[in-house]
């Protein structure tokens, strides 16, 4: 779109062929310029540092630094960009973690590359979920007000009141 900036991305997955296959996938598709790449979450905080951006791409489970503690690490630098997880691990400690350490939201490596892209350009403004994990919040915060007895979700819908 003329006019507009393009969102700029920091792709972070040790995977290097998964890098290689987001950056394909995203670079130059919807106004998206995948501007650094990092192999685990020390590395990200060198190109986070050195590279402005608008969105990171995180992955979860890396050698060295986590996406878990790199996300809480880059989202408590002053003007910190957004952070996106993206991995396989459809966990419920996994998105509790992510979003007490500040992710925006939680994807899984099996979204459709379309849903992708929008979560990418959507990341600066809204939170963006996996559908499997949107349904388990939802079903987890339904259970929580029509049960008084703790059914194990007050940690869940604890960090997802403002």
């Amino acid at each position: 779109m003329p006019g507009l900036s393009p969102t700029r991305v920091v792709l972070v997955d040790d995977e290097q062929l998964i890098r290689a296959g987001l950056r394909l996938l995203l670079h130059g598709r919807d106004g998206i310029e995948v501007v650094g790449e990092a192999a685990d979450g020390v590395d990200a905080m060198t190109v986070i540092a050195a590279t402005p951006c608008d969105v990171v791409l995180m992955d979860i489970r890396m050698p060295r630094r986590d996406g878990i503690a790199a996300t809480a690490n880059i989202r408590a630098q002053p003007d910190a960009p957004p952070v996106l997880v993206l991995t396989t691990f459809d966990d419920d400690d996994l998105v509790i973690d992510a979003i007490n350490a500040g992710a925006i939201g939680f994807l899984l490596k099996d979204t459709p590359p379309d849903e992708l892209v929008v979560a990418v350009q959507a990341a600066a403004g809204r939170q963006t979920f996996a559908p499997s994990v949107l349904d388990r919040l939802v079903h987890a915060a339904v259970a929580h007000r029509t049960s008084p007895a703790d059914n194990g979700t007050d940690r869940l819908l604890s960090t997802l009141r403002p």
